[in-house]
């Protein structure tokens, strides 16, 4: 648990104040993604990943192919990305009801980078333990084996089941998948913080967003926000082990960063009293 801790990621929201708070309260050893939001487009995630690599960060933004228009749009995002020292990429379809231009999907958008040609150390892609909600499980867990190929890792969407995100990582192995997985799970988030960032995705794509996972809603809802111990705790023994290769946690913060950066050390400084070494 020490271990997956120390090495844990954070993903935040392109929001007003999101790069101030990053960086008063989260280390330079932590990495960061940059999530894309449907109403906002690419350009404030590009944004927020170059300043926080100017301060120092691992920042990675996410490029949703549903708003990128063309090869040469894409061939300005990455040469916008080298040149701001950004090496990495997190590859999603996107929520748009209709692409902006020729990538439905993030397959499409995986195989014109490789053609474009790109510098990316890290090119990420998502795992989906409880399924998609408008995508049948066999077509989203093939879509997951063509992708890999692309790919240097895996982060899962939010699952609240420590047993249900074990078993899904077991048969993405059988299908062949060996890449590494980042289990995706949130972060410590207060109710407050939660209706402020709801308000400042808009409101529609907030609630499409929690109705995708099961009893995400009200457990996000209740007075006293969420923290997940126990989640972690029920995750940690299969860290590490080859059936389903879970690597580590990637923390949605919902940029309540201050909150889940002390969860974090509250945590490491309890392990580190009770090291008998």
């Amino acid at each position: 648990m020490e271990r997956a801790l120390r090495e844990a990621s954070y993903e935040v929201l392109p929001l007003r104040g999101a790069e101030e708070s990053v960086v008063e309260h989260v280390p330079r050893t932590v990495p960061l993604t940059v999530t894309v939001t449907e109403a906002k487009g690419l350009t404030p995630t590009l944004e927020l990943a170059e300043r926080l690599s100017r301060h120092g960060f691992t920042a990675t933004p996410h490029l949703a192919a549903r708003l990128v228009r063309d090869r040469a749009h894409l061939a300005d995002v990455v040469a916008r990305l080298r040149a701001a020292g950004v090496d990495g990429v997190f590859v999603i379809g996107g929520d748009a009801a209709e692409p902006a231009g020729r990538f439905p999907d993030a397959l499409s958008l995986l195989e014109e980078l490789e053609t474009v040609g790109h510098h990316f150390r890290q090119v990420g892609i998502g795992g989906y333990p409880e399924g998609h909600g408008h995508i049948s499980a066999e077509l989203i867990e093939r879509a997951l084996e063509r992708k890999a190929p692309h790919a240097t890792h895996v982060i899962t969407q939010l699952c609240f089941h420590a047993g249900t995100t074990t078993a899904w990582a077991r048969q993405v192995g059988l299908r062949g998948v060996d890449l590494p997985i980042r289990i995706g799970l949130p972060g410590a988030v207060t109710r407050q913080k939660l209706v402020r960032i709801s308000a400042g995705i808009g409101l529609g794509q907030s609630a499409r967003f929690l109705r995708k996972q099961h009893s995400l809603f009200w457990r996000f809802f209740l007075p006293h926000g969420y923290r997940p111990d126990r989640l972690v705790e029920r995750l940690v023994p299969a860290l590490g082990r080859p059936e389903h290769n879970l690597q580590g946690f990637h923390f949605f913060t919902f940029n309540e960063v201050a909150r889940t950066e002390a969860w974090r050390r509250e945590w490491l400084a309890r392990l580190s009293d009770a090291d008998p070494r």
